[in-house]
């Protein structure tokens, strides 16, 4: 069992001078971050395609035990809406991501708000997802050639696993259907917190959880009060011990699959009033007194 509290990225301009020290060069902010945390959500990779350079470097300037979480691209997710993804989803795989090897923790995916439920292209979608690190290089080897010329990087080694999750925003996910086809995956369905603004579940559908605290009062701005806090904690304990709370609120009646431990990652993404720091090493603190 592994339980990472972590931030959502971490290049955030009114962060200086209040988390990071002020005369911290912004060029040591991941090294000064991942000293803090044991995890971080990269979530510039949804934005665009980032460079083998960027991926070594991230890599190299984080503790030997880091584990990063990785956004995957709007372009599959948001513009091609999971049509026709097989080349795009093998230029993010050979755009320098596997350069992370052991670092590399869950892959996100995260969907539109307009994207609605259907289970035939979820299918293909969760079926086309690589589940190793051979697998993704596989794919990564027929990406678009002209363009990722220059812009590749495919590195080889052990066949490590890789963890895939996916955060819903549209009502057409809440039911049991959606659930049995991420277990039939081992998808791990995004516990969203987003003060209110997208559908909210529970449901465990993998052998881990991944959390995503975006604000409970207000999206990206609100803080965490010590009570939010200490009710995080208690649902973090639970899931992590194999069980899950008493009220959890799901979209399917289903009971969750029967396990001793899970692994857990949180992230904070209430950024914009420099609270996301500050509120994970608040929750980290209380779940190990």
């Amino acid at each position: 069992m592994a339980i990472r509290i972590g931030i959502s990225g971490w290049r955030y301009t009114p962060w200086r001078g209040v988390f990071y020290p002020a005369d911290l060069a912004q060029r040591r902010e991941l090294e000064y971050a991942s000293r803090t945390f044991s995890s971080i959500e990269i979530n510039g990779s949804f934005y665009s395609l980032q460079t083998p350079t960027s991926w070594a470097r991230w890599h190299d300037e984080t503790p030997e035990d880091f584990v990063f979480s990785v956004k995957g691209p709007r372009y599959i997710t948001h513009v091609l809406r999971l049509r026709e993804i097989e080349k795009p989803l093998a230029n993010f795989f050979a755009s320098g991501v596997l350069q992370l090897g052991p670092k590399l923790g869950p892959l996100l995916w995260q969907f539109p708000p307009s994207l609605q439920f259907d289970e035939a292209l979820f299918e293909a979608f969760f079926n086309v997802l690589p589940r190793d690190t051979d697998s993704a290089l596989a794919l990564a080897r027929r990406r678009e050639r002209s363009r990722m010329k220059g812009r590749t990087a495919l590195p080889t080694g052990d066949s490590l696993p890789l963890r895939h999750a996916v955060e819903i925003r549209h009502p057409s996910f809440a039911h049991t259907p959606f659930i049995r086809l991420l277990r039939r995956h081992r998808i791990a369905l995004v516990v969203a917190d987003s003060a209110g603004r997208f559908p909210y579940a529970e449901d465990v559908t993998a052998d881990f959880m991944y959390l995503r605290l975006h604000g409970d009062k207000e999206l990206y701005v609100s803080g965490y009060s010590e009570t939010a806090l200490d009710r995080w904690a208690d649902r973090i304990s639970r899931w992590t011990s194999g069980s899950e709370p008493g009220d959890a609120q799901k979209f399917s009646d289903l009971a969750p699959p029967r396990r001793k431990s899970r692994d857990l990652y949180c992230y904070f993404d209430n950024d914009a009033k420099v609270h996301a720091p500050f509120d994970a090493i608040r929750l980290r603190e209380q779940l190990e007194s």
